[in-house]
């Protein structure tokens, strides 16, 4: 029987997220000459990663193994017939993609 995500390592969330990732995640980065030009009131844009499901399921399994490697997701939203799970911050992105072995993507 597959371990929960409670039960889980953070190393084999870790894992997890890492194939999670490389499948058909991506990141979405704050322009920072739009920002500084437009400001914080009208430019709200910042950092996130964004990992992607295929069902529901899927989606409860990936909140799960952000929580047990110690992420706080954000607001999962549907995007087409898939679910989009964000991270958000400057910070947080930058030890996701670092812990998952990513680079400037």
């Amino acid at each position: 029987m597959a371990k929960r995500a409670s039960q889980m390592s953070a190393v084999g969330a870790v894992r997890l997220l890492r194939g999670y990732f490389r499948r058909n995640g991506y990141v979405r980065r704050r322009d920072d000459a739009r920002w500084r030009s437009q400001g914080s009131d009208l430019y709200k844009k910042g950092d996130e990663v964004r990992l992607v499901a295929g069902s529901r399921a899927e989606l409860a399994r990936i909140r799960q193994l952000l929580v047990a490697a110690g992420f706080k997701p954000g607001s999962p939203f549907r995007k087409a017939n898939q679910y989009r799970q964000p991270i958000y911050g400057r910070e947080a992105v930058a030890s996701f993609l670092a812990m998952v072995g990513a680079g400037r993507r």
